[in-house]
């Protein structure tokens, strides 16, 4: 069949494409993490593919989640007849899977209706040179505890690495095609970039450092979002199955396009091994473990909490003098960082902020018998909640008292979780002075004064806004080098981020603290270095 062929298959397969979408609502794709690859960008990775192998090598190619296929759409524009010797795909859900099996049924192309990740890899002589895949983007709370024990032994039995269950599907579908792949055989994955710098991606770097030779990453710029149903950064990964040479190095770019990217650098595996977030790559050197304070040394930086149910555990004060509930089963606690215009919040007489927007959290100190007995309408409200299914949901049915909140006192000073950079001061995140005496939400970051630092503070009340001032002048490529980003350029911070931000300036606000840390660090240095050396 002739490409001007190919290409009229092309047009057809776009518009079974956008069809098929509407058809699904897109809860449902979201949920199945079915995110379609855009047409020009399947040809660019197999354009790509095609520089990394001999201009005389046939092809066994194979798509593990090939949907409606984009890549072998894309690999018949690219590669001549007369290369592809085989050709197969998985797809899941036959909603895709038929129509496109329809499609292409006269290409060569075979399609099988089932899972992947159950499938039986073939023997070594019928495995496959080229894999490309867009796996299905499943976050971990999607896949149930067997099937996260199934795939997680298939995944460690096929690649010889144990994936973390926090990690989504495509970490496990990553590793599982291990088996599918012949020696030297080259992989293109186009996968969230989240794996460079989450706890859960270890697994997959692992593999990646280990198992394989690591080729190529190119990361996307996050404010180019790949997939428009989609807010995710992405990234392509490129290696071969083959074990790495020694003094190998990786090739990272960023931005732009595969074969025309904005930055682009060469990166040694060993400084790779040494380097948790990957996203640093290829805009900054490695990142040396700081010598000086982080905040960490001065601040216990923790989560605002999670409610279980905000809509139902928040309300506002309108709202309880509407159902005449009582105030003594209420906390202050701030809103969205949006209804927070300021970087300061004063609190009144009693401690509430003084804020527009004033939300209480629903935390009765008291048993149901003693709320059934003395608060008539805060048990009708609660029977309310068992009827919605709030009870059952995962975090209040795993309390005590599943009304009752998880312990975050008051913050001096909170930083927001999420954020895009501010224009005038390329800051993703605030630090906001809490005079108040709210709690938060887990939209926050909540930082603890340790103990020596509180009673300095207490002792000097005008530290307070010094530490803060301070804090704010963090440079926000600090901050962000701690962070990940997302599509879109959304920017998050999790609490140990955010505890190894460099806290120099705050040191010198705390020397008898500073210097203890200092002792402690050499103390340690000392117990564990032989000889004292």
């Amino acid at each position: 069949m002739m490409k001007r062929a190919y290409a009229g298959l092309e047009t057809r397969r776009l518009a079974l494409q956008d069809e098929l979408d509407a058809r699904r609502d897109a809860a449902s794709r979201n949920r199945m993490g079915q995110f379609a690859t855009p047409a020009n960008l399947a040809v660019d990775i197999l354009r790509y593919a095609k520089t990394c192998l001999g201009k005389n090598e046939r092809l066994r190619f194979i798509d593990p989640a090939i949907g409606t296929g984009a890549f072998y759409s894309a690999l018949l524009q690219v590669y001549s007849d007369s290369r592809l010797e085989a050709a197969i795909g998985y797809e899941i859900d036959p909603h895709y899977g038929r129509p496109a099996t329809k499609l292409w049924e006269k290409t060569g192309l075979e399609i099988f209706l089932e899972n992947f990740t159950r499938a039986d890899a073939p023997q070594a002589p019928d495995r496959f040179n080229l894999l490309i895949c867009n796996p299905p983007y499943v976050r971990h709370h999607h896949i149930d505890s067997v099937e996260k024990q199934r795939l997680r032994s298939r995944a460690q039995a096929a690649s010889g690495v144990a994936i973390n269950g926090l990690a989504g599907l495509y970490c496990y579908f990553l590793c599982i095609s291990h088996m599918w792949m012949n020696a030297g055989g080259l992989a293109g994955w186009l996968i969230p970039s989240e794996f460079m710098d989450v706890k859960y991606g270890i697994a997959v770097k692992r593999y990646l450092l280990d198992k394989v030779t690591l080729h190529h990453i190119h990361r996307f710029d996050p404010n180019n979002v790949q997939f428009c149903d989609a807010l995710v950064s992405s990234a392509v990964v490129w290696f071969r199955n083959e074990r790495p040479r020694p003094r190998h190095q990786v090739r990272f770019t960023y931005g732009g396009t595969l074969e025309q990217p904005m930055l682009d650098r060469l990166v040694p595996l060993d400084e790779l091994r040494r380097e948790h977030k990957w996203t640093r790559f290829p805009k900054d050197k490695i990142h040396e473990t700081a010598d000086g304070p982080v905040l960490g040394d001065f601040f216990d930086v923790k989560r605002g909490l999670a409610t279980g149910n905000n809509r139902y555990f928040i309300l506002s004060a309108e709202e309880i003098r509407r159902r005449e509930l009582p105030m003594g089963a209420f906390k202050p606690i701030l809103p969205s960082p949006r209804y927070v215009p300021d970087d300061e919040i004063e609190g009144d007489r009693v401690g509430n902020p003084i804020l527009n927007q004033r939300l209480f959290l629903l935390d009765p100190p008291w048993t149901e018998s003693e709320i059934k007995k003395r608060y008539p309408n805060l048990w009708t409200y609660l029977e309310e909640g068992k009827a919605e299914g709030v009870a059952d949901r995962y975090i209040c049915r795993h309390r005590a008292l599943w009304y009752r909140q998880e312990s975050r006192p008051p913050a001096p000073f909170v930083c927001t979780y999420l954020g895009r950079s501010d224009r005038k001061s390329g800051r993703p995140f605030r630090f906001i002075l809490n005079n108040s005496k709210a709690t938060a939400a887990n939209v926050y970051l909540m930082l603890y004064p340790k103990e020596s630092i509180n009673r300095v503070i207490q002792e000097k009340p005008l530290m307070k806004r010094q530490v803060w001032k301070f804090l704010n002048e963090i440079s926000p490529h600090v901050m962000l080098g701690e962070g990940r980003v997302y599509g879109g350029g959304l920017h998050k911070l999790e609490p140990r981020e955010l505890a190894n931000v460099p806290a120099e300036a705050i040191a010198g606000l705390f020397p008898e603290s500073a210097r203890a840390l200092h002792e402690k660090q050499v103390d340690l240095f000392d117990e564990t270095t032989p000889n004292g050396l």
